[in-house]
């Protein structure tokens, strides 16, 4: 399969493994607190919710040869969602990312290649599994905002775990606090597990990402999928697993205050 095959693939299974979930909801349990801090569990599917239906239309357009909408455009369907009780959020959750799920379904092979998607936050259009990995990011870290608040074992499923560890360098200078360091510099060599990666986070200001060192001045040695809760501010004490491992100059403390969440 294409990059964007395994992407929408992934999104398939992480939106049905949450919708399951969603429809056993009472008002009770809509109400009731997510990982997300300020938010209550419809909340958190409001936002998945208006979103999705915000990228619906923006691939849409992009299908039909159609300019992007204006910023109104977005404004009107937050507060839509915004002004809709709990169980209506949650009902939208449902009805617009099976539809936004189903519309990266039907992209046939070409389109999965060739088409670029101009989201308007970018520096240049991009394509589908760029675009598709974007949403496979927020759906899997607010899908654990929800299933943690029942589940405090739960992690970030594996299928995303995969194709978010995959996308290589990132850009951490718009999730780090480097002033959360003062001052101090060092460099850690990550170690994950399922699946394996090995790469160098880099703590100074800026914070980057680069390739594995054999002169690191320590280890963060973790599951790959609390890698990623770490780098989005969700790998609290009480959310951390006891493999969890940190050698070297730094502690998993201070790794916390440098990615406090988005």
């Amino acid at each position: 399969m294409s990059n964007a095959d395994t992407v929408i693939t992934a999104l398939r299974s992480g939106y049905d493994g949450l919708a399951d979930l969603v429809r056993k909801f009472s008002d009770e349990d809509l109400a009731g607190p997510s990982a997300a801090a300020e938010w209550d569990v419809a909340q958190v599917l409001s936002h998945l919710g208006s979103g999705a239906e915000i990228m619906v239309n923006t691939v849409q357009l992009t299908l039909d040869g159609k300019p992007g909408a204006d910023g109104d455009f977005n404004q009107t369907v937050w507060a839509r969602w915004d002004s809709s009780s709990r169980r209506e959020q949650a009902d939208g959750f449902l009805e617009w990312n099976e539809k936004l799920t189903s519309l990266f379904e039907s992209l046939d092979d070409d389109q999965r290649e060739s088409l670029r998607i101009e989201l308007g936050y970018l520096p240049a259009p991009a394509d589908v599994a760029t675009v598709g990995r974007m949403r496979l990011n927020e759906l899997a870290l607010h899908s654990w905002d929800v299933r943690s608040a029942v589940d405090p074992t739960a992690t970030l499923a594996p299928e995303a775990v995969r194709e978010l560890l995959s996308q290589g360098t990132m850009d951490l200078s718009w999730i780090s606090k480097p002033a959360a360091l003062d001052g101090r510099t060092a460099v850690l060599n990550v170690v994950t597990t399922d699946p394996a990666a090995e790469f160098t986070l880099h703590l100074a200001d800026p914070v980057s990402i680069g390739e594995a060192s054999s002169d690191a001045d320590g280890t963060l040695s973790l599951p790959a999928e609390a890698w990623l809760r770490l780098m989005s501010g969700r790998l609290g004490p009480d959310q951390t697993p006891d493999i969890v491992q940190v050698t070297g100059p730094v502690t998993l403390e201070t790794l916390r205050n440098v990615f406090q969440g988005y």
